[in-house]
């Protein structure tokens, strides 16, 4: 890696090579699967940051792994996410109309084709974790032990979980020690999963993993915090969707509780403890690096 690294030319490569192997997973179909899998490449190949998959390929890279290796297991996380994204679009969730500049699934295809494309999609993530002529050079208890962790990381003691925790926020008056449960589930467990799957996949060492998930913990909670923030003061031609929303619905948000400049001080400070955790690691965990700033200056 050299000194010239530049983060929008790493994620614009990264995107695209994760976006291929995501076109191959679930392709054009016209026969018995048309419907469904029309409704999987919709939302999966909508476009997004792809900040999950890239974070597994970002901790592979930086522990002397192969982003062959861990390409799977990536776009196994990406699988997940957009799952979670058009189940929480649905009326009975956040019931958005618009998700990055267009449509929502339920509003193109039915609520009932929605519900199992995210079904499809949850399900075929595993299908790709545990397919063996994908990774034939990991071992296979590394291939069990990300798949294992990767279903915590999504059930009911992570995003899932989170999500529940969320929903009954609306319902009552929310504290910070809530909201942080909520973020540190919701979003925090897939964003800290991807670096540790990436670094698990490529043999990293008990200090290096440890590491990286403190940092992933740190970049998970800013992260949301950024979100939050952007709910409130982001472009919505940026961000592809309404804002203002949050607030709408009686969300508990970070603005909400503490107020914008609180949010931004905090989520800076958990940048640049997240960074600190860094140290140990040479040159290779640069994007890790740059990525961190990248999550709390984003505009979208």
């Amino acid at each position: 890696m050299t000194t010239d690294f530049s983060l929008p030319d790493y994620l614009d490569h990264r995107k695209k090579l994760i976006e291929n192997h995501l076109f191959s997973y679930f392709p054009e179909e016209t026969g018995e699967y048309g419907a469904i899998c029309a409704a999987v490449r919709y939302s999966l190949l909508a476009g997004g940051k792809r900040i999950r998959p890239v974070l597994c390929l970002a901790a592979a890279e930086a522990t002397s792994g192969k982003i062959e290796e861990a390409m799977p297991a990536a776009c196994a996380l990406e699988m997940i996410h957009t799952y979670s994204l058009i189940h929480d679009d649905l009326p009975a969730m956040d019931n958005d109309d618009y998700r990055r500049g267009r449509l929502t699934s339920h509003k193109v295809f039915g609520e009932d084709m929605a519900v199992l494309a995210g079904d499809a999609l949850l399900t075929e993530a595993f299908r790709t974790l545990t397919d063996r002529d994908k990774m034939p050079a990991t071992h296979p208890e590394r291939i069990l032990n990300v798949a294992g962790e990767i279903a915590e990381a999504a059930g009911y003691r992570g995003m899932v979980g989170g999500q529940a925790l969320d929903v009954r926020a609306v319902e009552k008056q929310g504290d910070l020690e809530n909201l942080y449960a909520i973020h540190r589930h919701k979003t925090g467990a897939l964003l800290r999963v991807s670096l540790r799957a990436g670094a698990m996949i490529a043999g990293a060492k008990p200090e290096a993993l440890t590491a990286l998930t403190a940092y992933g913990e740190r970049i998970g909670l800013a992260f949301q915090i950024a979100d939050d923030m952007l709910n409130v003061e982001g472009d919505q031609k940026l961000m592809g969707k309404k804002t203002g929303s949050d607030a709408k619905q009686g969300k508990v948000t970070f603005p909400g509780l503490i107020g914008m400049e609180a949010s931004r001080a905090r989520a800076v400070d958990l940048v640049a403890g997240a960074i600190a955790f860094l140290d140990g690691f040479d040159e290779k965990a640069m994007p890790l690096r740059a990525i961190a700033h990248y999550i709390m200056d984003r505009k979208s």
